[in-house]
């Protein structure tokens, strides 16, 4: 990597993620020189108005992402619109001279680009996850919506036994309780980057076993790669 390294974070929502891009950037940065990483936010729903919104929305029996408006509000997003739209945003962005383009969402399919090392958060989350899973009893698994823990299966595929339970985390809901659905479990995913280093604390106050959080994995890489 050069002295400088340029970031562009993605989010299949609205940029900027204030929720999300600084906490991870805290990590990427630990230790390294004030101003060496450059980066830029970009969103697949950026300047959509209501109407384009609304066309974006899942439908009942399609496959779905809930995710982050700049206004704070959560939308749940068609997986297919969405990811026509992200592929098309990372063609533009993929000649724009980033370093690396890194994913903030753990359930999306991308097209090869041509000149940039991808970061893609679902293949980082899902390989580190089966690792750990591999002599685990049971892995809990927590995702953000009731719809997706029915369709998880056809999205994810882990080989050992596991439970699925829906908190997200852009509406509000009780993590802990929850978490606590998953306590037969000896390894938990928080599966979705919304999740916060707070909505984590919650979940290991409510669980006895290791917790996994989907935005530190991702940092962890992409902080190895700078």
């Amino acid at each position: 990597m050069p002295s400088k390294s340029k970031i562009a974070f993605v989010t299949i929502g609205q940029a900027p993620r204030v929720d999300l891009v600084p906490e991870m950037m805290a990590e990427i940065t630990v230790g390294l020189p004030e101003g060496s990483i450059e980066f830029r936010e970009f969103g697949v729903l950026d300047g959509m108005n209501a109407e384009e919104l609304d066309a974006m929305r899942a439908r009942d029996g399609e496959h779905s992402f809930a995710t982050r408006l700049k206004s704070g509000e959560e939308i749940v997003s068609s997986k297919a619109l969405t990811e026509e739209k992200l592929n098309l945003l990372l063609k533009k962005i993929d000649g724009e001279g980033f370093d690396l383009i890194v994913l903030l969402c753990t359930g999306t399919k991308i097209e090869p680009l041509e000149h940039t090392l991808v970061v893609e958060a679902q293949r980082i989350v899902d390989s580190t996850v089966e690792a750990l899973a591999a002599s685990a009893r049971k892995l809990g698994v927590i995702v953000p919506l009731e719809r997706q823990v029915r369709d998880f299966n056809e999205r994810h595929v882990f080989s050992g036994d596991h439970s699925i339970v829906s908190a997200s985390p852009y509406a509000g809901d009780d993590m802990g309780m929850r978490a606590k659905q998953l306590d037969d479990c000896d390894l938990i995913v928080m599966h979705c980057m919304g999740y916060s280093a707070e909505m984590l604390d919650e979940v290991r106050r409510a669980v006895d076993a290791p917790v996994l959080l989907s935005r530190r994995v991702v940092a962890g890489v992409v902080r190895q790669m700078i």
